[in-house]
């Protein structure tokens, strides 16, 4: 089963794609473009390459992944960027919900659910700390791993969206540790 996913990437990528027939993301290349703010990226990729291997497995040359959205809406296409349209075979795809990678990007806490949430925050307000301030630390080991460990939650819907259970893939997010030009259908 083939699932239909947009990508907003660079000329680079694109040529590589057309040049190499597949094209892998690199931590260098995460480095460079966020500069100063590189960490808060680096901190996410790499806990979503550690545990999204469980879910599809890196090949040779991945490091980090490409992002894809279930829907054009999903994600800001500014630039000189092109957006990609993609038929992916959805074993190759791990899949995820926007607003829980955004969560894991402002280096939040991913709660279970609402109480869970709500429990969590106060616990923090009770030592006077924010999620922010824990994560920036290294004073607080304790504290960021129970923020880390609670990011597992982020992929606790792949299987029922990678078993086509979910059919509207709108605030969908998906990453792919490669981008192969069979899988390129459009280009916009």
């Amino acid at each position: 089963m083939n699932v239909k996913l947009y990508a907003s990437q660079a000329d680079p990528v694109l040529e590589a794609i057309r040049r190499d027939g597949v094209c892998f993301s690199k931590e260098a290349y995460v480095r460079k473009k966020y500069g100063e703010s590189a960490w808060i990226f680096l901190t996410a990729y790499r806990f979503f390459v550690k545990e999204a291997e469980a879910y599809v497995p890196k090949p040779e040359g991945a490091e980090f992944p490409y992002w894809a959205y279930g829907d054009l809406l999903s994600f800001d296409h500014s630039g000189s960027s092109h957006v990609l349209e993609l038929s992916v075979p959805a074993d190759q795809a791990v899949f995820f919900r926007v607003a829980d990678w955004n969560r894991i990007l402002c280096m939040k806490y991913l709660p279970e659910d609402e109480a869970d949430g709500r429990r969590f925050q106060e616990e923090l307000a009770q030592c006077g700390l924010r999620e922010d301030t824990v994560m920036r630390s290294s004073f607080y080991p304790e504290w960021k791993a129970r923020i880390m460990e609670s990011w597992k939650r982020l992929f606790r819907f792949h299987k029922e969206i990678a078993a086509g259970d979910l059919q509207d893939l709108a605030g969908i997010q998906v990453g792919l540790w490669q981008i192969r030009e069979e899988w390129l259908t459009k280009v916009y």
